[in-house]
């Protein structure tokens, strides 16, 4: 939805497929093909209808996008989804690539659970090489005590053993890369998660401006080995003058929405402008910026908020149709706001449904 008000804003016209009947995307965009990801059909009708073809969403299949990308203009190709889907494969590619990991080991079978622990020693996490977000698909072994847990895990699925890292903190960096070549970042974002899931975003990072150079060259460096166009968002831990990459999303990300206020260009835009073959835009931050998510079981809450008509302060609603416990209904971006106000301003009006 976010994209296509930035592809509006640039004077395309915008046909979205997603299985969800008048999704949120299809509330605005000229045309919505209701169909599944993996509907090959479908998904040809989306590629004969449009000049230029992207993702938003990591688990379009990959095969596909291999199969249309001769055919039609999918700029992204099918190589940011291989690697993201898969937690092993996307570490060995950044790895290669020029980022540094924590300690990992591939883990398909009990046995190999147990050869990695020994490697790695507690505390680890175990997760999924497939699928999970969100703390989804992953357990923590702080000792022995977890070892049942993570081998129901290993039985359903090939997972990634990765030895647990204590970080200062997590930041994020969204870099874009356009067809023509040129190669831009937001300003870095610093994370706060909350049970899992992404509760508030920074902009600036209170990091050290080393530390923060060093994510941006690392992230330009792997953008361009991996050869990788349009929008990649990578999370990496800030371990004291070290930064350890985490994990890519390829696409716009959640921890970046801070910039349609924030930033000169948005991230959409961005993603848009170097899709098409546009100039990119400038990211300079405007003023400094704090974006925080709401859930479903804050909605009312948000709604008195709104109803208080501060200044500088942006909600944005999805959409969705529904709210439901934990589901990621909007965000709420607060413009030269101090991280203690804007955590009073939460806790009044988040705690009322909480």
């Amino acid at each position: 939805m976010m994209m296509t008000e930035a592809a509006h804003k640039l004077g395309f016209k915008v046909v979205v497929l997603d299985p969800t009947p008048n999704c949120p995307c299809g509330q605005i965009a000229e045309e919505q093909i209701v169909a599944n990801y993996d509907d090959e059909i479908a998904l040809e009708q989306l590629c004969q209808k449009s000049d230029v073809v992207t993702y938003e969403f990591e688990n379009v299949p990959y095969t596909s996008v291999k199969k249309f990308k001769s055919s039609y203009n999918i700029p992204q190709g099918e190589m940011p989804l291989y690697l993201s889907q898969h937690r092993l494969r996307e570490k060995e590619a950044a790895t290669k690539a020029g980022a540094v990991c924590g300690e990992y080991v591939g883990v398909e079978t009990v046995k190999e659970l147990e050869e990695g622990i020994e490697k790695l020693d507690y505390p680890c996490v175990l997760k999924t090489c497939s699928g999970g977000y969100d703390g989804k698909g992953q357990v923590v072994l702080k000792s022995e005590k977890e070892l049942p847990q993570a081998k129901q895990l290993v039985e359903k699925a090939a997972c990634i053993l990765e030895k647990f890292i204590s970080y200062d903190c997590e930041i994020s960096v969204i870099v874009t890369r356009s067809i023509t070549g040129e190669v831009t970042t937001l300003p870095i974002t610093q994370n706060i998660h909350k049970d899992n899931i992404l509760f508030m975003s920074i902009a600036p990072a209170p990091v050290p401006e080393r530390i923060l150079k060093k994510a941006e060259i690392i992230t330009k460096q792997m953008m361009e080995n991996l050869d990788f166009y349009g929008t990649l968002a990578i999370e990496m831990f800030v371990v004291g003058e070290e930064v350890l990459f985490n994990e890519m999303a390829p696409r716009p990300h959640n921890s970046g929405h801070y910039s349609i206020e924030g930033c000169e260009t948005s991230q959409f835009e961005q993603h848009v402008r170097a899709i098409t073959g546009m100039p990119l835009g400038k990211t300079t931050l405007k003023q400094p910026t704090i974006m925080v998510n709401y859930l479903g079981q804050h909605v009312e809450g948000v709604k008195l908020l709104e109803k208080e008509n501060l200044p500088n302060v942006f909600i944005h609603d999805y959409g969705k149709a529904a709210p439901a416990h934990n589901r990621k209904m909007g965000h709420i971006t607060f413009l030269n706001y101090s991280q203690r106000k804007v955590a009073d301003l939460i806790q009044k009006f988040y705690h009322l449904t909480t």
